[in-house]
């Protein structure tokens, strides 16, 4: 891992989003000037993942090879750009996927940088987070409408600010297929989607027209692509109307069938969703109750990179996502920054010589604020309750293989540990997960007594594989428990191969 990640980003700095929607993927190149992001490249392929996921969770091997092959391009072009400044992030079909490392494993491979499956919320975020910043700034509330490839995000924001987020599982690739499979447009079709996307579309539509928003934007392909047709035909002067909405619904029900489309504006490869797509929206108008969309030219790949931009100049949004999780949990933060900063002294010590960077460091400082929130459900087994908590959330900012790390730490911070948990973890990233729990077991059982008393210079290092913690004699004869639990946590460490060695003074405990 890169000791640079979320470094300040110097002027004429590139920096880089690939998206991996369920029905396109997107690469953007920007450069980054005087506070700002300037776009110089983009590439974008049809690669229609959605279509190729089978009922059982697989991947048919065309659109699998599709994907890979236009990663491979997109990995051309990233070449020379460091990791640190990539962020590549798969929706909506990955998520879906039985076995997603079987497709994940080779598509970082061919595109040279690790891949980010987000959840739909957090997709939500990122959509939002890019489109806030392709429009005028506002204090006024907006809806925006993201219409993807296997899903659709919902989200009520207020200046860079998503309030409200909501990922429903359709998308123009999967609404077509599961309502016109055969190509066949008819009116009872048309209302059988409505009535099934409405269902869907009930779970919150009543809650948002409570919430209230001035202006409803579309942003992504499937709204660009009803906006070019509804001004192509002459239907809306602007935008979307409710109007040209339901003449480009009667059009495609006059065509009678997907091959026989043709309207004005609508690209080729669009054709083949569109149905899909349109259905989605209308229903989405009569559930909240639209007269107007906008449409925007931005979406979650801008999101991505601003969001880059926001980490490196220290607006994360996963840090506010574990105080928040310690505060609903009532996490006793006194402890939790005692534990944290004696976390980080045992990670500077040893950093360089077992790897560990910018991203590691990260984990451990969350883990050692949230360790305690299992407490609220129980205290016994509290490491299983508080990864449930974790796993099981929505945290803005986070990936879902950083909740799944940062899940995994906390159910082995403590008792036995298992290496099986850690090998739920990405291949890639399990050596890491299981130093960072190590470096959190020390942490804790040093600042068991819960008080705050100074701990006595510590010392970490590396001699021959085995992990040496140096600690004066004095000290831990005026300390027996502690000395106790060292000696139980090195056969703990055992399970996740790591030997510990504990030096009080210049003599060698046990």
């Amino acid at each position: 891992m890169s000791n640079t990640r979320n470094q300040k980003i110097s002027n004429g700095e590139l920096l880089a989003a690939v998206d991996m929607g369920s029905n396109s993927f997107h690469l953007v190149v920007a450069r980054y000037e005087h506070g700002e992001l300037r776009v110089i490249d983009r590439l974008r392929d049809s690669v229609r993942m959605a279509a190729g996921l089978r009922a059982d969770g697989s991947l048919d091997d065309a659109r699998r090879d599709r994907a890979l092959a236009c990663l491979a391009r997109f990995g051309q072009r990233l070449s020379g750009l460091p990791a640190e400044r990539v962020r590549a992030v798969a929706t909506n079909t990955v998520r879906r996927l039985a076995v997603p490392g079987t497709f994940l494993v080779p598509a970082e491979e061919a595109l040279g940088h690790a891949i980010e499956v987000v959840s739909g919320r957090e997709e939500a975020r990122l959509i939002y987070l890019g489109v806030a910043h392709g429009i005028p700034e506002s204090s006024e509330r907006r809806l925006v409408i993201d219409i993807g490839g296997g899903s659709t995000e919902f989200i009520i924001g207020q200046r860079f600010e998503a309030l409200e987020k909501e990922s429903l599982q359709m998308g123009c690739v999967a609404s077509t297929m599961r309502f016109f499979d055969d190509g066949k447009l008819s009116a009872k079709r048309w209302q059988r989607a409505q009535d099934e996307i409405a269902v869907e579309l009930q779970q919150f539509a009543a809650d948002y027209r409570a919430h209230g928003w001035s202006e409803t934007i579309g942003s992504s392909g499937t709204a660009k692509a009803i906006g070019n047709v509804a001004q192509a035909c002459g239907w809306s002067d602007t935008g979307i109307s409710r109007t040209a909405l339901e003449k480009i619904r009667d059009a495609l029900l006059d065509a009678g069938s997907i091959d026989k489309i043709r309207l004005p504006g609508l690209a080729e490869d669009r054709v083949g969703v569109f149905a899909g797509g349109v259905a989605i929206l209308e229903a989405a108008f009569d559930a909240l109750d639209i007269r107007q969309m906008r449409v925007c030219e931005t979406a979650m790949r801008e999101g991505l990179l601003y969001d880059m931009v926001g980490r490196a100049e220290h607006r994360d949004p996963r840090t506010a996502s574990i105080a928040a999780l310690a505060q609903r949990y009532g996490v006793d933060r006194a402890h939790a920054a005692r534990v944290e900063a004696t976390a980080h002294a045992l990670f500077d010590s040893i950093a360089q010589d077992w790897q560990l960077g910018r991203d590691e460091r990260d984990w451990l400082a969350w883990a050692a604020h949230i360790h305690e929130i299992g407490l609220a459900i129980a205290h016994s087994q509290h490491h299983v309750h508080g990864a449930y908590i974790v796993e099981n959330s929505d945290l803005a900012g986070f990936a879902r293989h950083e909740q799944i790390v940062l899940a995994i730490i906390l159910r082995c911070h403590r008792r036995k540990p298992d290496q099986s948990i850690i090998d739920i973890a990405p291949e890639r990233l399990r050596r890491s997960t299981a130093r960072v729990t190590a470096l959190l077991r020390l942490a804790v059982l040093l600042q068991r007594a819960r008080k705050p008393e100074p701990l006595p210079q510590l010392t970490l290092k590396l001699d021959d594989k085995t992990l040496q913690l140096r600690l004066p004699e004095a000290w831990l004869d005026a300390h027996p428990l502690t000395r106790t639990d060292l000696d139980q946590e090195r056969d703990y460490l055992k399970h996740l191969d790591i030997k510990l060695q504990v030096k009080a003074g210049e003599k060698l405990a046990a």
